[in-house]
């Protein structure tokens, strides 16, 4: 099987390299921008046929001579929620996936793509339906609008398969290079570390200090989902919600990293009173920036994702946030 990966160096997209290869699969066309030539690390374990830089994988598309692949992650974009120039963010989610989704439909080449939770925006519900998906940024907007594109196409008629998946709050390996867009568990592994405790935010929108939730969902478990719909092509098209279908807090993720540093460390575990007491976890004021741009609350309906097959279970914060915290002590100690 031949497959491409575009964003293969970055967070989400190396790690559907590894995946590929654990199922045998190494003849993988990586795509990526490497201006932060950085994330190149996030490919040394991985087997690859060949790299691509995103605007001559974009030209050799235009052009017809790319060859025949089977697959393709279109896992690249901009995912910087905070980004703010409309016509970049169009430009890179948008338009890029378009002419890429029209090539794939050309060359029978089943095509997996990265939508977002964002497009959820400021909504209570989460289903795969238009009437509960309400982008609050043009990041959001910028999914938002190519999966309703897919669903025009749907109703012509696809001539290859096509699956979207929407990303809730992803964390995991591979992210160290994201900054300010990697992984709450990330940010609260390297707060405590460096400065011995984290800050989270107070009470908001009707929700008590750290108690906003998330469905937060381990990239391990995204890569799994992932590979189901790669080697059942035939599941029905469409766009898909890929979180763990549990929406936890912020005080969760936090905590589950402290006393697992603390646990490595050789202490025990504390309470999340006993945390706030000690100093380790600390609530400051929510920032005006974010107020009525920010989701308090989201939690993926699986109904979809489990309709059409899929069975796996999901991490839980705590087992999940376990895993990652281990990982990444294991890499610093390396």
């Amino acid at each position: 099987m031949r497959v491409i990966v575009t964003g293969a160096a970055g967070f989400i997209g190396s790690n559907l390299v590894k995946s590929l290869n654990e199922q045998g699969i190494t003849d993988v066309l990586a795509v990526d921008n490497l201006t932060r030539g950085d994330k190149f690390v996030n490919l040394v374990d991985c087997e690859i046929s060949d790299y691509m830089d995103k605007v001559d994988f974009l030209a050799a598309v235009k052009s017809g001579k790319l060859g025949h692949f089977n697959a393709i992650f279109h896992e690249g974009a901009c995912s910087d929620t905070m980004e703010h120039n409309g016509n970049y963010m169009m430009s890179n989610n948008y338009e890029y996936t378009l002419r890429l989704f029209d090539w794939a439909q050309e060359h029978n080449v089943h095509f997996l793509y990265a939508s977002s939770a964002a497009v959820y925006g400021g909504s209570v519900e989460f289903r795969e339906s238009r009437e509960v998906e309400k982008p609050l940024n043009v990041y959001g907007y910028s999914k938002f609008l190519f999966d309703q594109i897919l669903r025009r196409r749907m109703e012509e008629g696809l001539k290859a398969p096509v699956h979207g998946f929407r990303y809730f709050n992803v964390y995991g390996s591979r992210e160290q290079h994201k900054g300010r867009m990697a992984s709450v568990a990330f940010h609260n592994f390297n707060q405590f570390k460096e400065g011995g405790r984290v800050k989270l935010f107070g009470p908001y929108d009707g929700y008590q200090a750290g108690c906003q939730r998330r469905d937060f969902v381990s990239v391990e478990d995204v890569a799994k989902v992932n590979m189901f719909f790669l080697n059942n092509p035939k599941t029905a098209s469409g766009v898909y919600n890929l979180g763990s279908g549990r929406a936890q807090t912020f005080n969760d993720v936090a905590l589950t990293a402290l006393n697992t540093l603390r646990v490595h460390g050789g202490e025990k575990a504390l309470s999340l009173k006993d945390a706030v007491e000690q100093g380790f976890i600390e609530y400051i004021e929510f920032p005006d920036a974010l107020k009525g741009k920010y989701q308090s609350f989201t939690e993926a309906n699986l109904h979809k994702l489990r309709d059409a097959g899929y069975s796996g279970s999901f991490y839980t914060v705590e087992q999940g946030v376990e895993r990652y915290i281990n990982q990444l002590l294991g890499k610093a100690s390396a």
